[in-house]
């Protein structure tokens, strides 16, 4: 059994409505491709992470395209696999994180989102829509089983989450898990959600 093992079997668990969108289904051509990208990124960030960075759900210009979160085509690296008929070529958020993590100290965050799948205001995929409570429910135990993993990994015995955006934190709240908010990076709030998490950088060092 390997370190996220836990993590794979929860997140292939969490049921999907007709107006959501599984990304790691291994059924499909790009399933399996963000499953890659997501092995990948873990393998690379998950293992030294004591501090996981949380969003509300993946969005269809950025996680959904590529399988990794808070990473749209533009900020997908060389180690990652370049699906071939992306919907958006960047996001805006994707960005500003991205940015904001590349002037963090030590090991870097890892990223991940409460609800897994993508939900859009069907039939449309090309939208984004707030997961329901259920569906929240319904991911929690997979962000349980990455903190888990994470702890479990030797690296760090404790693991900080950190909700991005107050309905992440509010989320997090109905999954059990306790999480400090900084501003969602989206609709002007790049400078502070980027002067928080740098905060907390220092402040974990």
């Amino acid at each position: 059994m390997t370190t996220f093992d836990g993590f794979w079997a929860a997140l292939d668990a969490v049921p999907v409505a007709d107006d959501a969108e599984a990304l790691y289904d291994v059924s499909t051509a790009e399933g399996r491709l963000r499953r890659t990208n997501l092995e990948r990124y873990l393998d690379r960030v998950g293992t030294g992470a004591d501090t996981v960075l949380v969003a509300e759900a993946p969005g269809w210009r950025g996680m959904t395209n590529t399988g990794v979160p808070f990473t749209s085509m533009r900020e997908l690296g060389p180690e990652y696999v370049v699906p071939p008929e992306p919907t958006a070529p960047w996001e805006a958020s994707s960005r500003v994180v991205q940015a904001a993590l590349a002037e963090w100290h030590g090991a870097l965050p890892l990223t991940w989102a409460i609800f897994p799948h993508h939900p859009f205001v069907a039939p449309d995929r090309l939208t984004n829509r707030t997961p329901r409570p259920a569906e929240v429910r319904d991911g929690a135990p997979v962000a349980l089983a990455l903190l888990e993993a994470l702890r479990s990994s030797g690296s760090t015995g404790e693991v900080r989450v950190v909700a991005v955006g107050r309905k992440a934190q509010g989320a997090l709240s109905l999954a059990g898990i306790d999480a400090v908010a900084v501003r969602h990076p989206a609709q002007g709030g790049a400078k502070q959600f980027t002067e928080q998490v740098l905060a907390l950088n220092r402040r974990g060092s």
